[in-house]
């Protein structure tokens, strides 16, 4: 039973304009029609648009001055996290190199949040660890056990902005990560993470799943290269 709820008219005008931001139809900077001319395009009240605008504007879409035009602001560079968390919700309208940007940004934060992880619960975090020996050798498993940990490093560092970027991206990781587990060599990879976190876990030595993080996560970003370069049009 699919016990999802179904949109609301104003989510559902929000993330028609953002489909509609991404696509172009809207491009940066340029102005929204008249309020009255846009609800009419779109098929809904006014109130309906005016609750949605000001979602988007919250979010960091739109700049919205009383009696003046409303901007598409360049969301890249004025947008926030919940911003994020729309824009990987529409993968089709991703940037081609919103992936890997999104696997670079991990590489600066990944090596502190598991640091900081192992130094304030390592027991937590080892415990965790140890459990992945027994991991269904499948795409899904690893895909959902390796958000998981990553996940549970962030909670555990206890610097809750971490888990929120985290969070950000959750729809694009469990999207992509099938794809990328779907090779043997790239579960066989993380593995050897785990074992090792793991033993640094057991050490309590942060620095050492610091350093541990920043080159698995350095190699990872190798191997979905390696993997993208290989299919059809060279994106995922």
């Amino acid at each position: 039973m699919n016990w999802e709820s179904p949109q609301r008219p104003a989510e559902l005008t929000e993330s028609r304009l953002i489909a509609a931001i991404l696509d172009g139809t809207f491009p940066i900077n340029s102005q929204l029609p008249a309020e009255r001319e846009l609800a009419e395009r779109l098929g809904v009240t006014r109130p309906t648009l005016r609750e949605a605008l000001q979602r988007l504007g919250r979010d960091g879409w739109l700049e919205i001055h009383q009696g003046k035009p409303t901007r598409v602001r360049n969301y890249w560079q004025e947008g926030n996290l919940g911003l994020l968390n729309a824009i990987t919700r529409d993968v089709d309208k991703l940037p081609p190199d919103f992936v890997t940007q999104l696997l670079e940004a991990r590489i600066s934060l990944a090596p502190d949040y598991a640091a900081l992880a192992v130094a304030r619960h390592p027991a937590e975090v080892a415990v965790l660890l140890a459990s992945y020996r027994d991991l269904g050798d499948t795409a899904e498993a690893y895909s959902e056990a390796d958000f998981e940990l990553h996940h549970r490093l962030t909670v555990a560092s206890a610097n809750p902005v971490y888990t929120l970027i985290l969070n950000g991206f959750s729809s694009l990781y469990r999207l992509f990560g099938p794809l990328y587990f779907s090779i043997e060599a790239n579960r066989r990879h993380s593995q050897v993470f785990y074992r090792e976190l793991e033993t640094a876990a057991i050490n309590k030595d942060s620095q050492a799943a610091r350093a541990i993080t920043l080159r698995v996560m350095s190699e990872s970003l190798q191997n979905y290269h390696e993997l993208n370069s290989t299919l059809p049009g060279g994106d995922l």
